[in-house]
């Protein structure tokens, strides 16, 4: 076999589908969020950010920046190794109380991403329970699927969002039948948020356990922000609550919240953990001050909450295509891939507005679409470029529209 010929192969594929993934190389602006540089063409420009999953700007607040200096001059730059194996500092430490209490849990584990969180935590229950079957939500996170695979435990997937489907699957087994049913809080694609309550209702009926990713709502819902399940009051009903540290925390990691024996059982036994070096402790410092600088500030996730409702309310007002969303996520459906790809290009390079296009895998194909994600420091100024800038392009391109929505629906 000719190796290289057939990496060229499936890359040209990929470019000639318009699904050939192109970086765009940023400089975040300490300080000036959502402004960054873009570098290309051997030059700096500037644009604004409209999709960064640093939902919140914490990755520039001065309290996480000032924590991860102090823990950086205190303790160098890395952990020092795994663990078990010398690198668990006192700042890994005070993070997992940290994520415990956040969550209303009595333990917490650190990992190294929201990924490998899932991939670990999932596949380790699925190996190590005995006849365990695992029931997914068909819309659930690639690191839940892939977690779930390499489980190899008997998999069920029930319809997006659908109790009822969920509970069909579950009654074709024995009430003591080891069981746990995985989904999603917020699902960052459509933006469209589960039904806890219903799905927690159908576990317990049948003895299941629950496994909840609240990822895309951590920081954003609840008094305290730890997410959608503390908004609706029923962390108490889930079994292990799944979130990350790279996203409105504004730093890098994941975790998982759960019952002390929970935590202790996937900590021995989870090769994603055991193995894995520590993040650094100014990583955990970071992630720690923001978390408590979040905690104590829900006026953060008031003014995020309205600038996603403006936007969408904005956009639909013109006649852009916006996906009907109750989170913060605000998905513009294309439905091309390679118009999508030519949108971004001419908003970035054209508007200094910078919007990745989101082509299959990450979605199905024909349902391309440009993800924005305001924050509580996209202001007014830049919100009306946005608009001005999407209906320009929208005209040019000659990309369907949808009838305006009315200001007051």
């Amino acid at each position: 076999m000719d190796y290289q010929h057939y990496f060229a192969k499936r890359i040209a594929e990929l470019k000639s589908e318009g699904r050939y993934r192109v970086f765009a190389d940023l400089e975040r602006q300490r300080g000036r969020f959502p402004v960054a540089l873009n570098y290309r063409d051997g030059k700096t420009h500037e644009v604004v950010v409209w999709c960064s999953n640093d939902y919140l700007g914490m990755g520039q607040h001065p309290d996480v920046i000032a924590a991860a200096h102090e823990a950086l001059d205190r303790c160098g730059a890395g952990a020092g190794g795994t663990r078990n194996i010398s690198g668990t500092n006192h700042y890994h430490v005070l993070l997992e109380e940290e994520l415990a209490s956040f969550n209303a849990k009595e333990a917490a584990l650190l990992f190294t991403s929201g990924y490998v969180a899932n991939q670990t935590t999932l596949s380790t229950l699925g190996a190590a329970i005995p006849g365990c079957v695992v029931f997914s939500d068909e819309l659930n996170h690639n690191s839940m699927i892939e977690g779930i695979r390499h489980g190899r435990s008997t998999k069920h997937v029930f319809r997006h969002n659908d109790p009822e489907n969920l509970d069909q699957l579950l009654s074709a087994y024995p009430r003591e039948t080891p069981k746990l049913v995985a989904f999603e809080s917020v699902y960052s694609m459509d933006g469209d948020i589960a039904p806890l309550a219903e799905l927690c209702d159908v576990a317990e009926a049948h003895n299941a356990m629950t496994y909840l990713d609240e990822v895309h709502a951590v920081g954003m819902y609840g008094a305290e922000g730890s997410g959608v399940a503390e908004r609706d009051g029923l962390r108490d009903r889930i079994t292990i609550i799944q979130g990350t540290l790279a996203k409105a925390i504004g730093v890098v990691g994941g975790y998982i919240a759960a019952s002390a024996s929970c935590v202790d059982f996937v900590r021995s036994f989870g090769p994603g953990f055991i193995f894995s070096s520590s993040v650094p402790p100014a990583v955990a410092a970071a992630a720690l001050a923001s978390i408590r600088f979040l905690r104590a500030h829900p006026e953060m996730r008031a003014r995020h909450q309205e600038r996603a409702a403006t936007c969408k309310r904005r956009l639909s007002e013109k006649g852009i295509p916006v996906l009907p969303s109750v989170s913060h996520i605000v998905p513009v459906m294309v439905g091309n891939a390679a118009q999508c790809k030519q949108a971004s290009d001419i908003l970035l390079t054209e508007f200094g507005i910078y919007v990745q296009p989101i082509n299959y895998p990450t979605v199905p194909v024909g349902t391309e679409r440009l993800r924005i994600t305001p924050t509580p420091l996209h202001d007014d100024t830049m919100m009306d470029h946005l608009v001005t800038a999407f209906c320009a392009v929208w005209d040019r391109l000659e990309l369907p529209k949808a009838h305006p929505a009315k200001a007051a629906e």
